[in-house]
């Protein structure tokens, strides 16, 4: 099938299924998650080709990871479907309903967007998150996975096609471009005719690509280089737990810690502690030159280990066992540092000090900013939404996770007994 026909048929199902009921839509996605788990040893046979075909290629660990499913991991994807089931279904809502002075009854509810668009890299659980999701708010979707992935993705998608096929509803309510080339992608970003918005996920490079390229309106999810501030009056044992629960935890994931920021009042005292802990994990330090001096005085990290960060190292999401570390006077100086080299993702505040806290908050432009907690939970599923999209980075329309308000638009409904405009 072209690229086409692939998305034709994506509009004309997506009129069908913008239209079912809730209780049809759930029974469709419960069969799909039950058949995933029924039919987890193929998906993981298919997915061992790609695994083996990323180590041939030298994949880093971190995309590996990424890759990766075994039954377990299928089995938390099945359950991410179940809790999209149990959330309650957005379309239909009425907003807002008022009556005008002409007695028109003018009102605002939440409809399908049509037909999305997801390009995305190495993640075979994206392929079951964007489907669900679409599926639940009445959308069809099509799906670009990147060739790292394809055995996968042809298999999972198989498995949901067959499933919505048990219920009596039509396979083509998800579709996969199995031609991986770039020239097809391109295609693909301009598809405006049929496709009503485009989500690209993966590293800065896809991104950037499609935000560029693409004719479709976007919705941008952004890398992550995310922060941890260890304010002055933090406790340590929660910091460094923090810390390694954020880089440590998964490497390959956007809302991993690739910097730390520390204040100097308690850097000296702090960082051997830290350094300890980061070494016992394989973590590379990458510190800025008063960070490396208290380090190599305390004799936590080997001189020669501690290597000194470069302006490259403060905005680079690493999705390595490497993090930069940063040393600053003051609350307002961890804000501006983050501000100035942050994506717009996830950051955290250590802190047992209510003021800063709350000028964290207040003064950090991040789609997520936590208080003494890791930025992993910059999750749909942690957020309960069942399961994301992806994190948009961008203030128009989407913010955050997007779970299954970010996949509606509205219309409005007019109700009149013959008024004509004078």
């Amino acid at each position: 099938m072209t690229l086409l026909e692939i998305c034709k048929r994506a509009k004309e199902v997506s009129r069908k299924i913008g239209n079912l009921d809730t209780d049809t839509k759930n029974t469709a996605l419960l069969a799909v998650a039950d058949l995933l788990v029924e039919e987890a040893a193929k998906i993981v046979e298919e997915n061992s080709k790609d695994l083996e075909r990323g180590r041939e290629n030298g994949m880093p660990k971190g995309l590996l990871d990424r890759l990766m499913l075994n039954k377990e991991r299928i089995v938390q994807i099945a359950e991410g479907l179940r809790q999209v089931v149990s959330l309650e279904d957005p379309i239909g809502e009425v907003l807002s309903m008022k009556k005008r002075p002409n007695g028109l009854r003018i009102g605002k509810k939440r409809v399908p967007i049509g037909v999305v668009g997801m390009i995305y890299e190495a993640r075979p659980n994206v392929t079951v998150d964007a489907f669900g999701l679409c599926f639940k708010t009445g959308n069809a979707v099509v799906l670009k996975g990147g060739s790292d992935a394809i055995c996968s993705n042809i298999a999972i998608v198989a498995v949901i096609k067959k499933a919505l096929t048990k219920v009596g509803l039509p396979a083509d309510a998800v579709s996969l471009i199995e031609d991986t080339s770039r020239e097809t992608a391109a295609e693909f970003m301009r598809m405006n005719d049929y496709i009503d918005v485009l989500i690209p996920r993966g590293g800065e490079g896809l991104i950037r690509a499609v935000v560029n390229q693409a004719t479709i309106p976007v919705i941008e999810t952004g890398t992550g280089n995310c922060h941890v501030f260890v304010d002055e009056t933090a406790d340590f044992d929660m910091a460094v737990k923090i810390i390694l629960n954020a880089k440590t935890q998964r490497i390959g994931v956007c809302n991993a810690c690739e910097s730390v920021v520390i204040h100097e009042k308690i850097a000296e005292f702090f960082l051997p502690i830290l350094a300890d802990e980061l070494r016992e994990h394989g973590v590379e330090i990458r510190a800025d030159e008063k960070s490396k001096r208290f380090l190599e005085r305390s004799g936590a990290y080997d001189a020669n280990a501690v290597k000194l960060a470069t302006e490259e190292d403060w905005g680079k999401e690493y999705l390595d066992y490497i993090i930069s570390i940063k040393t600053v006077a003051s609350v307002d100086a961890a804000i501006e540092h983050i501000n100035q080299y942050n994506t717009g993702h996830s950051e955290t505040i250590v802190t047992q000090h209510y003021a800063n806290a709350q000028k964290f908050l207040d003064e950090i432009d991040a789609a997520c900013v936590y208080v003494n907690a890791s930025t992993r939970f910059s999750d749909g599923f942690e957020f309960g939404f069942g399961a994301e999209i992806g994190i948009s980075t961008q203030k128009l329309h989407a913010r955050g996770p997007m779970g299954l308000e970010a996949l509606t638009s509205t219309k409005y409904i007019i109700y009149g007994d013959g008024q004509v405009r004078p």
